[in-house]
């Protein structure tokens, strides 16, 4: 008679501990009684839906008339639903009063998308090299990156302002995305991630021929995939809700990404009256690419730092 293989049984076993833990319930939960269990997760569904209200609300606002928003704010269904602040949004709407939100759109893209990539890819260059090459002053190097970390953004806006003006890149595209290629964070995510990979993996690879830049773009930056996506997502969002900095570093309004021009919207710059239908369509647009980007990698975003080790 053929034993039973190694990773059939295993299966085996896996399958046994399913029907078990199915048999007993959960092993916290299955303590309680039934009607307390109920009473749980009734309390966790309210919470749930307290915190989506919010965003219901910012929905349904948006297909409401201006008069009707402000009447009844915190209504869940329109007296008389219309989509004019998505047509004026988009420029469709026949009154000509449109915002240049596809603009803004299109500017808050450019720039996410450029300074992820930079954020990407210098802020793993330098996570690796703080991490694994030893040169002169890396300690003290890797204690300015700290410090940088520990300054508050709005003490440098000043002097970011000053840097900008006199080297000319003042309301440029390269002085919004310049100041934001490398992030101290970024850099000490990568550098802690790059520190917990076995140093066998880059020594075989170095037997083999690779130099230091080889061995760190084909072999060590694949098996920081999870660090990789959690610093674009990251970078992404950082970049993609940016205010301060554009504040600072433009005036003109071909420059205005989606916060600028919120923020010009919501102060009256664009419009007289309330306009919550609008400023509440127009948020809710800005706010879907980061949570798409999110909910797409989410799995990724928490898994352990070990991920890249090598099994014995």
């Amino acid at each position: 008679m053929i034993a039973t293989s190694t990773p059939v049984r295993k299966h085996q076993d896996k399958k046994q501990a399913r029907a078990q833990v199915r048999a007993q319930g959960h092993p916290v939960l299955g303590r309680f009684p039934a009607p307390l269990r109920i009473l749980g997760y009734t309390a966790v569904a309210a919470v749930g839906l307290l915190y989506l209200m919010p965003f219901l609300i910012q929905l349904v606002t948006g297909f409401k008339t201006d008069p009707d928003a402000a009447a009844h704010p915190l209504g869940l269904i329109p007296t008389t639903p219309t989509t004019a602040a998505y047509q004026r949004l988009f420029g469709l709407s026949q009154a000509g009063d449109g915002v240049p939100f596809l603009r803004w759109l299109g500017n808050s893209t450019f720039i996410a998308v450029v300074v992820t990539a930079g954020r990407v890819l210098f802020d793993s260059m330098a996570g690796y090299a703080l991490a694994r090459l030893r040169f002169p002053g890396r300690t003290l190097l890797f204690g300015f990156i700290i410090a940088v970390m520990a300054v508050p953004g709005i003490a440098l806006l000043i002097p970011r302002f000053l840097v900008l003006n006199t080297f000319g890149l003042f309301d440029t595209y390269t002085g919004m995305i310049l100041p934001l290629l490398v992030d101290a964070a970024g850099i000490f995510i990568m550098k802690q991630f790059f520190e917990s990979i076995p140093r066998e993996v880059e020594e075989a690879a170095r037997v083999d021929g690779a130099g230091v830049f080889r061995t760190f773009w084909s072999v060590v930056l694949p098996m920081a995939r999870p660090a990789l996506i959690t610093l674009t997502i990251l970078s992404f969002q950082g970049s993609w809700n940016e205010f301060t900095h554009f504040l600072v570093a433009t005036q003109s309004s071909q420059y205005e990404t989606l916060t600028t021009g919120l923020a010009r919207l919501v102060s009256g710059g664009l419009g007289g009256g309330t306009q919550y239908p609008l400023k509440l369509a127009a948020a809710l647009l800005s706010t879907l690419p980061v949570a798409a980007l999110f909910f797409c990698f989410q799995r990724y975003f928490v898994q352990d730092a070990n991920a890249g080790a090598v099994k014995e």
